[in-house]
């Protein structure tokens, strides 16, 4: 294999999102990466901590790609408007791309990760905020959202979720959360 030069960390990330992208996470690993930059897996070592590094690279970066998207979804809206936005956002996002999906779950012990969910976490907040909701209300309302999200789009890309109209199904649950905030919240309609 011809050595390249000018490779560089983010040429590893970009190699490494398409493989997950193509293949799917089970197919990473730094002899496929290190293939597809035309290089020696031992020359990824200056730029990734192994395995589990360039995993948590990736985790990084994917979640910070989710949280601008959720965070662009909601531009402008507020109330039911926003809580349909984000979670068709975050369902498109996590079906459409379901590799980086896992990723953005990968618990990172750096600093970093915390720091790329806030757009999410943020993006969410205000949303639960538009309804009034603050403190532990609007956390166990953001813990609802996300668990019921998550729990369609992996059924969802997992093929789980039975035949008939998922979008339907999808309108359902967001409908009916969107009524258990305003309940929650002490508001009507």
């Amino acid at each position: 294999m011809a050595r390249r030069r000018g490779l560089g960390k983010d040429d590893v990330i970009a190699a490494a999102l398409e493989i997950v992208d193509r293949d799917g996470l089970d197919a990473l690993s730094l002899k496929a990466v290190a293939d597809a930059l035309q290089v020696q897996s031992p020359s990824l070592y200056s730029h990734v901590d192994g395995l589990p590094g360039l995993l948590d690279d990736l985790a990084i970066d994917v979640t910070a790609d989710f949280g601008e998207t959720l965070r662009d979804s909601v531009v402008g809206v507020s109330g039911g408007v926003a809580v349909a936005a984000f979670a068709h956002a975050y369902r498109d996002w996590a079906t459409n791309n379901p590799g980086r999906y896992e990723l953005s779950l990968r618990k990172v012990a750096n600093a970093d990760k915390r720091v790329a969910g806030r757009g999410a976490i943020e993006t969410m907040d205000r949303v639960l905020t538009s309804f009034g909701l603050t403190g532990a209300d609007a956390t166990a309302a953001g813990r609802t959202l996300r668990a019921a999200l998550h729990g369609f789009s992996t059924l969802e890309t997992a093929d789980s979720l039975g035949r008939g109209r998922h979008d339907a199904s999808f309108e359902y649950l967001v409908e009916h959360f969107v009524r258990g905030v305003r309940v929650g919240a002490g508001r009507n309609g």
